[in-house]
């Protein structure tokens, strides 16, 4: 069975204009899917019906097997799926990085030498040991925000979810935590839903979810999603850089490979 599954799922906040509207999706274990769409187009909202946070009005969610939606499996469902929101300083609670990334363990009930442990391995994992002292206040956006990552995984989820949780970083930020995010799928098989309105945080995610009015209107690697620059343009989406660069110059003339995604690939193929 894949970790995540989603069938049939609609939900709505006023009970007439659905948030998420028949959505069915898998996610198998050690995945990084990306979850793109513009505003209201219902990312947000699955994020937190993935995690328990809202029960679906319709259809089901599976998380490792278990039914979520269900008073009676909201807390093992938690335990296995850690969200990451948009504004680090929401998600801090301690006056010292330490206590902070205890906070979750603690609740838990998990023995102190454990708690130890997990913090130690939630903050080399994030890169962020030396500063276990320090007071989170004095932090940048991006260490704040690796911080915040630390907590959600001295919790030892299986599935990390990444709702906008770059958007209020600077391109400096945004890149140390998605390099975090990246090392923790690869080497540690974090499964990972990254929600994101940023074209070029997608290009590395194994499959791409696009949704538009919570209707999912695209599914497909990130190489084979940006081939289809007007139907993304038609629901509000853009490309990534390189890709809309590769493509001007191709409609002035300059022959290149269609589906290029990232600098290094447009700038290889320009040199050919």
């Amino acid at each position: 069975m894949s970790l995540i599954s989603l069938k049939d799922v609609k939900f709505s906040y006023d009970k007439t204009n659905p948030a998420v509207d028949g959505v069915s999706f898998n996610v198998e274990k050690g995945e990084y899917i990306a979850v793109i769409g513009h505003n209201g187009s219902g990312k947000s909202t699955l994020a937190r019906l993935i995690n328990g946070l809202l029960s679906p009005d319709e259809g089901e969610i599976y998380v490792d097997d278990i039914k979520v939606g269900d008073k009676k499996t909201v807390f093992e469902v938690r335990k296995r799926v850690g969200v990451v929101f948009q504004n680090p300083d929401n998600q801090l609670v301690a006056s010292i990085v330490e206590d902070d990334v205890a906070f979750g363990p603690e609740n838990l009930g998990i023995p102190r030498k454990e708690i130890g442990e997990r913090i130690d391995f939630a903050l080399d994992a994030v890169g962020m040991q030396d500063f276990r002292k320090s007071s989170p206040t004095r932090l940048s956006g991006g260490q704040k925000q690796r911080v915040a990552i630390a907590g959600v995984l001295a919790l030892k989820p299986q599935i990390l979810i990444l709702d906008e949780s770059t958007a209020m970083l600077d391109p400096k930020g945004r890149k140390e935590v998605l390099s975090v995010v990246k090392k923790l799928n690869k080497e540690q098989a974090v499964t990972v839903l990254a929600i994101t309105h940023y074209m070029e945080e997608v290009v590395d995610a194994d499959r791409v979810i696009v949704l538009d009015s919570g209707k999912i209107v695209m599914q497909d690697t990130p190489r084979e999603i940006f081939k289809r620059e007007k139907e993304l343009k038609e629901i509000g989406l853009e490309l990534p850089l390189a890709s809309y660069i590769a493509n001007k110059m191709r409609k002035n003339g300059i022959e290149l490979p269609e589906g290029v995604l990232t600098e290094q690939e447009l700038s290889e193929a320009l040199c050919k």
